[in-house]
């Protein structure tokens, strides 16, 4: 499936279809006025008991390398250019009293490509968004007036690893296989995992190890993941963030009776829990770690929807 086919999928699916949520008529349980959802649950004493999760003195990236070339959801892109400012014919810098020459960097882009953060202005359902904010109050051209990933604090934890592939019995999982309730219940407990108010819950499929250098075109087009059921149980932990080795957190295709992409209404709109996509689990599996304390510094540019980021896995 191309691309183009993706977008045709989403279209004729009507990702725009209402829910039984559609109405706003319930806050968030931080308050009518709360902007900030789970990030709330980022608090001293959660930090230092992460921390107790540092037994080895290691640290790991969960992103990925992106650039031009990188898989996105259509219509977005990358490009990079490195250029050396007044430096032209050989040209150098001499104001500094020795002949000085530098490279900047210009880069032009969507932000959601790539290891990302799904900030809470991300998705919606019927014109509304986290906490019943209005896409007419905060969708300016120039940026969101409310929910920008700017504002979010750094997001710092417990974090744990359900390896939902080694449940399937497969190394990696097949576009559109999914997992619900008792497919997380079991893969923790096989794996001696709890899942707690404030963790963050990452989901290993095996799909970006497993096919964004050998296929990115299929990497970037479908997907395993969790379906809408799975979206509810996990948003009932009232976890922090939940993310997957995916680029998109649910499978595409959706499985029969799910909504495309409605674990993002789920948990984004009706409960304010962040997404975090593409996270390079598999490695710190093959460690042996499936618990340990996750840090997140996004970039804080006004106004964002989503932000590039790479966590680092402490442990």
């Amino acid at each position: 499936m191309t691309f183009k086919h993706l977008s045709a999928l989403f279209i004729t699916l009507g990702l725009a279809t209402s829910g039984a949520f559609a109405d706003c008529d319930v806050s968030s349980q931080w308050g009518a006025q709360d902007t900030l959802g789970s990030a709330n649950l980022v608090t001293p004493q959660r930090i230092l008991e992460a921390a107790k999760l540092i037994k080895q003195g290691k640290s790991m990236p969960l992103g990925i390398a992106i650039g031009p070339d990188a898989p996105a959801f259509p219509p977005r892109s990358l490009s990079l250019q490195v250029v050396q400012p007044n430096q032209q014919g050989g040209q150098k810098l001499t104001a500094m009293g020795y002949e000085a020459n530098y490279n900047d960097d210009i880069l032009q882009t969507w932000v959601g490509i790539g290891s990302q953060l799904d900030g809470l202005g991300h998705f919606g359902e019927n014109g509304k968004y986290y906490n019943c904010l209005d896409e007419k109050e905060i969708s300016a051209i120039t940026g969101l007036t409310k929910l920008g990933t700017h504002a979010v604090p750094p997001l710092v934890g417990r974090a744990v690893i359900l390896d939902m592939a080694a449940h399937a019995g497969v190394e990696v999982m097949e576009a559109g296989q999914h997992f619900g309730p008792a497919d997380i219940k079991a893969a923790a407990k096989a794996q001696g995992v709890t899942m707690g108010e404030g963790d963050i819950i990452l989901f290993h499929t095996g799909w970006t190890e497993g096919k964004l250098a050998s296929d990115p075109a299929i990497w970037g087009s479908v997907a395993p993941g969790l379906n809408n059921a799975g979206a509810q149980y996990v948003a009932s932990l009232n976890p922090m963030a939940v993310g997957s080795d995916t680029w998109g957190l649910e499978p595409i295709p959706a499985p029969k009776g799910d909504k495309v992409f409605y674990g993002h209404v789920i948990l984004l709109k009706q409960n304010g829990i962040y997404i975090l996509e593409t996270m390079n689990v598999g490695p710190l599996l093959r460690e042996g770690v499936n618990e340990f304390m996750f840090v997140l510094g996004q970039p804080r540019i006004v106004g964002t929807v989503q932000a590039m980021i790479n966590p680092v896995a402490l442990y």
